[in-house]
């Protein structure tokens, strides 16, 4: 039996026990956790840098390693999001409606845990723990499979995980990690039914589309993150300087950070040349269109393909549109649905954008960056979902129920 398949049915056989799981024992599992982690921090901190030598010498951009390297303070953080998934209210068990029929049936509603979740990511080991905390939290199993960038850090990760599960009332094998990290290895969960109730990819848009367009397990999609930031006419400088910068450089390698800006053309004549400057000084290089070469004087002609690339690095696409109505249709044809942001003292013109924006996340007046679980307060999150069943936007615990209901009869027959 291969290592998918049979980490995968080892997860399985926990589920039921999973299930009946109360709060209390799930949040003491997940405390464990979170002060393993930190004990471990530096046998953590030591595989990492295993990773981060590994990505060196194959000549791995700086934007991945900064998404694969984990420092003392960054896992204290991720040990604080177990800790606030402890503080959240479990939906598992939650009643959402309850009625009695005619007939005599009283019939119940209530939150469930999915089951086996199956989670495909790349290259950020944070998700290991974030995935493994809400999942467990949930009353779920889960299978992790990670890419190789990151390897030795998620080995090292849930080997720190399963010691603090080993002391608790939560059974290990609910928490597996694919090793395997040649393509086959995801190419097989993506065929478990039976075995994975549910998959939830992580990553480029590549990962992505191979999960939606080849599982035959059910999916939950989470998209790739190509944002835009619209400067409308009305916007006040420092504000919207502010906001382009921090959702560009705060930290580019994750998908809610932007990859396009778009400006109106009399606040570019205005002000685009300092806000540019901003960007350009913090070593942002800029692709912008015709307008925005002749306003600025420097930068590289930006293309089609580039407005359809998600960077996660230090570039930024540049348009100078005439109205609202162009910056709408640009985002319409090139947004990934992920996180949109209008920067205006028009409310007329936030309404309309909010309104008629179809993304996960739609802004006034505030970075994309806020595009996540911890930000949203629910404490971490499995992803951003960008579809429009089951789940949307930031996906925290109740994203990972499902329902059943519960039918209470004293003889009833149907006739």
């Amino acid at each position: 039996m291969s290592e998918v398949r049979q980490k995968a049915a080892s997860a399985k056989q926990t589920a039921a026990l999973m299930s009946s799981l109360t709060t209390a024992q799930k949040n003491e599992a997940l405390l464990l956790m979170a002060d393993a982690l930190v004990t471990e921090q530096q046998s953590i901190i030591q595989a990492n840098q295993l990773d981060l030598d590994r990505g060196r010498e194959n000549g791995t951009s700086l934007s991945l390693l900064d998404r694969i390297k984990l420092t003392e303070d960054r896992i204290v953080s991720i040990a604080e999001g177990l800790r606030q998934i402890t503080e959240l209210p479990d939906p598992t068990g939650t009643e959402l409606e309850s009625f009695e029929r005619p007939n005599g049936l009283r019939i119940r509603k209530i939150q469930v845990p999915l089951g086996v979740i199956g989670i495909i990511y790349e290259a950020r080991p944070n998700v290991t723990v974030d995935a493994a905390g809400l999942c467990l939290k949930t009353g779920n199993a889960v299978v992790l499979r990670g890419g190789s960038a990151a390897i030795s850090s998620n080995k090292r990760i849930i080997e720190v995980l399963h010691e603090a599960l080993s002391r608790s009332a939560l059974p290990a094998d609910a928490l597996q990690l694919i090793e395997d990290t040649d393509r086959s290895s995801v190419d097989e969960m993506l065929k478990l039914n039976g075995l994975l109730d549910v998959i939830i990819p992580r990553g480029g848009a590549s990962l992505i589309r191979n999960v939606v367009e080849n599982a035959t397990v059910p999916v939950i999609e989470t998209g790739a993150g190509i944002c835009h930031t619209y400067i409308d006419e009305s916007a006040r400088t420092q504000m919207a300087s502010d906001i382009v910068f921090n959702a560009k450089v705060q930290r580019p390698s994750v998908c809610n950070s932007i990859e396009t800006l778009l400006v109106h053309e009399a606040f570019a004549k205005r002000h685009l040349a300092e806000i540019a400057g901003r960007l350009k000084e913090a070593g942002v290089e800029i692709r912008g269109c015709e307008t925005t070469l002749k306003l600025l004087g420097y930068g590289t002609p930006v293309t089609e393909e580039n407005f359809a690339t998600e960077y996660n690095d230090y570039i930024i696409n540049v348009r100078v549109v005439q109205k609202l109505d162009e910056a709408l249709a640009h985002i319409s044809k090139f947004g990934t649905m992920h996180s949109e942001c209008i920067v205006t003292e028009n409310e007329d013109h936030a309404a309309r954008f909010l309104q008629l924006v179809d993304a996960a996340a739609v802004y006034h007046n505030a970075s994309t960056r806020f595009t996540d679980g911890f930000e949203f307060g629910y404490g971490a999150e499995i992803g951003i979902s960008t579809q429009k069943l089951h789940a949307r936007g930031p996906m925290g615990l109740p994203a990972l129920t499902s329902t059943k209901y519960l039918v209470i009869g004293n003889g009833q027959i149907r006739g």
